[in-house]
């Protein structure tokens, strides 16, 4: 036998091997734009043949995306142009289809649902938040990668922008199977598989956007952490107060997001979602962790020397307490007042439940103004439960209300007592001073194994008994203080496992 026939790479198949990955590399953009095509086709026939073709064109430059880098990296190997060819064919890619998407969300909403829901409006609105992210976060690596190349860095892919490159196909083509679907079409086995992807439930869809916009972020945010430092070395010029008001847009934006979260639970509630409205408090408690660790990590907390024994009123501090009043004080206290106006019974109606819902509202702004004011702070520690485990503790019980009302259930008039019994013992336990809480958000930054307790409670919430297992894991929080009391402060006040290892 010959060695040509033994090697499988000789001239002639590298020769079509490269050919086949130029086709799946640059044929993506052809296939965009027919799906683009095909859309407005749509929009002006409600042709339903037509949708079938477009999102075939979608799902085929889907396969081609999943594909073509496993393709050229084995039978085309250290081609110098393909990084920089997938990269611009994913822009041009994502430059078609997102705005695509954002318009035939809003179609969708007033031709094919003219008496749409509040659920479907909003959902139309984060498509197009999600859409201006994408965009805006591609820019953004454009220009970065340009930055790192004339600093004589070469630019890596991370994970997350890998993750992102894998996810986007998919939910790009989800999103057009569903903004532009067209009731009644052909008797066709396709037309069924692709109806399918059209009647997704608005929920499951909210959880892959929610996730996809997180991947982007969390690719925005592995950009300014690799070239960041660089960066505004060159912009500011020495200039550290012009540093520190740029470097202040993070975690401000993460604190904005915190009091977004809590209007976003309250607008659930109003649904009667309250399983959704608390995890919208667990955004918002996990946005409030963030911003201060971003804050501390970015070295903002410290005021700078020239700085030092002057009186200064700090933005990103009151921006923190407003956002903290407003997702874990007024927040929780709404949602209980809706909650049991909607499923409580003839017994609990009997109960002041608005004085109730302003007491707590009152009593978690009073604790947020003595940790303010505190001029004695334990490291690590908290002063009475700090306010998002209490909105986190009292919003658990709601989420049983809501469940066993609608039927019928002789538990309905229990767990309608024990949620005000609960917001009552929460308000007064958040202003006992004198119990120390260990904080949370570091405890998990140093210890994974309560990370994945955490992941593995909230994984509970396709479970009926959520509610249950979310009031029994911040029971134990509030419980806390019988163990983690011993723990000394300078080791509770440590935000990750590595300094804890440098410190031993």
């Amino acid at each position: 036998m010959s060695n040509s026939a033994q090697d499988p790479q000789t001239p002639k198949a590298h020769h079509f091997s490269a050919r086949i990955a130029t086709i799946l590399v640059f044929s993506r953009p052809l296939l965009v734009f027919g799906g683009m095509l095909c859309a407005i086709a749509v929009m002006w026939k409600l042709n339903p043949v037509i949708y079938t073709i477009g999102v075939c064109l979608l799902l085929l430059s889907m396969t081609f995306d999943l594909v073509d880098g496993w393709f050229a990296a084995r039978f085309v190997p250290n081609a110098p142009l393909a990084p920089l060819a997938d990269r611009l064919m994913d822009k041009l890619v994502y430059s078609i289809i997102f705005p695509v998407i954002a318009v035939g969300m809003m179609w969708r909403l007033i031709v094919i649902t003219p008496d749409p829901t509040r659920g479907e409006l909003l959902h139309a609105v984060f498509v197009l938040l999600l859409c201006v992210t994408v965009l805006i976060r591609d820019n953004f690596a454009a220009f970065m990668r340009g930055f790192a190349i004339r600093q004589g860095v070469e630019p890596e892919m991370s994970e997350y922008n890998r993750m992102r490159t894998i996810v986007a196909a998919p939910v790009s083509a989800l999103l057009y199977a569903y903004a532009f679907h067209v009731p009644e079409g052909p008797p066709s086995w396709v037309y069924f598989k692709i109806s399918w992807l059209a009647n997704f439930p608005l929920r499951g869809l909210f959880f892959i956007e929610i996730l996809f916009l997180v991947i982007n972020f969390g690719s925005i945010a592995g950009y300014c952490r690799k070239y960041g430092r660089a960066c505004l070395d060159e912009l500011c010029m020495g200039n550290e107060a012009l540093r520190r008001r740029i470097l202040a847009f993070f975690p401000n934006a993460l604190t904005v997001m915190n009091a977004m979260m809590g209007l976003m639970a309250v607008f659930f509630a109003y649904q009667g979602r309250v399983r959704e409205s608390y995890l919208m408090l667990i955004g918002a408690a996990t946005f409030d962790k963030l911003d201060g660790m971003v804050a501390r990590r970015l070295g903002l907390t410290e005021p700078l020397p020239q700085d030092v024994g002057k009186r200064k009123i700090n933005l990103g501090n009151l921006m923190d307490d407003f956002a903290d009043a407003v997702s874990f004080c007024i927040v929780p206290g709404w949602i209980f007042y809706i909650a049991m106006s909607d499923y409580g019974t003839a017994g609990t109606a009997r109960l002041p439940i608005g004085l109730m819902a302003l007491g707590y509202g009152v009593m978690g702004i009073a604790r947020l103004v003595y940790f303010t004011i505190d001029k004695t702070p334990i490291p690590g520690f908290f002063k009475g439960l700090p306010t998002p485990a209490a909105a986190l503790l009292v919003v658990t019980p709601l989420i049983m209300l809501a469940q066993v009302q609608p039927q019928g259930s002789p538990w309905t008039a229990f767990w309608g007592y024990f949620a005000f019994g609960l917001m009552l013992f929460t308000a007064l336990l958040m202003n006992c001073y004198f119990i120390r809480y260990l904080h949370m958000g570091r405890y998990m930054s140093r210890n994974p194994w309560i990370t994945r307790l955490a992941l593995a409670v909230l994984l509970s919430v396709v479970t009926p008994y959520f509610g249950v297992i979310c009031l029994v894991f911040m029971t134990l929080y509030v419980l806390s203080p019988l163990v983690t009391w011993r723990i000394d402060p300078e080791e509770a006040a440590r935000e990750g496992r590595a300094e804890t290892i440098q410190s031993g």
